[in-house]
């Protein structure tokens, strides 16, 4: 095996060891006593953390979820450059090191979250154009309905459709729209379980995320 791709695959682990980083789990355990895995969504996620600690916990491991996201793809392009692979290749390949190392964290038993701030930060670092649309796509769903689960996954489709479409250049960058792609099957995937119960009625809603409901009249 060439140096080249010894080095392609050590940017690839290194991306996946850092999405693997249990911040959820660590912040339950170590603050509430309590494995989150063990409540509401049986996730590590930010949504699971408000849903299950509040606010005071899930705003922590929303913001390290979303920095070792961006941290595994600026690592991973910077390994790529410096072994002589294309920067954007070597960047996708880690981002979605890193969301699979979140849902399935080797330092957690490969029980993790559901990927959606890592991606977010993913994107960010690798298509911040695309990033507001997604973004745009996730207010507007979450603010009408309060429901976290289905604007998580209005963004990830918002993704590919951006980049088709030249939110992040045009014509659109392969590697990116390959990207795009995978994230919104992926996310979807991550959120069957979720989907399932949106279908029946079942999906807790956070009212005071509807900012967008009109005023109700008692």
């Amino acid at each position: 095996m060439s140096a080249t791709w010894l080095w392609a695959l050590a940017a690839v682990a290194i991306a996946y060891l850092a999405g693997s980083f249990p911040t959820g789990l660590i912040v339950g355990k170590l603050f509430f006593g309590v494995d989150p895995r063990e409540r509401g969504s049986k996730a590590t996620g930010a949504t699971n953390m408000l849903r299950t600690f509040g606010a005071k916990a899930a705003v922590p491991v929303a913001a390290v979820d979303i920095a070792k996201g961006a941290i595994a793809v600026t690592l991973a392009a910077w390994i790529g450059a410096a072994a002589g692979v294309p920067r954007e290749a070597l960047g996708v390949a880690g981002a979605v090191a890193a969301m699979v190392g979140h849902v399935f964290p080797v330092f957690a038993g490969f029980r993790g979250g559901k990927g959606v701030a890592t991606a977010a930060g993913a994107l960010i670092a690798l298509a911040p154009g695309a990033a507001i649309f997604c973004a745009i796509g996730f207010l507007l769903v979450v603010g009408l309905t309060g429901i976290v689960s289905a604007a998580s996954m209005t963004a990830a489709i918002v993704l590919p459709v951006a980049l088709a479409l030249g939110a992040q250049g045009s014509p659109p960058n392969g590697w990116l729209l390959g990207f795009g792609i995978a994230v919104a099957v992926f996310i979807v995937f991550t959120h069957r379980a979720n989907l399932a119960r949106i279908f029946r009625g079942e999906e807790k809603a956070f009212e005071k995320f509807r900012f967008l409901r009109r005023n109700e009249k008692k």
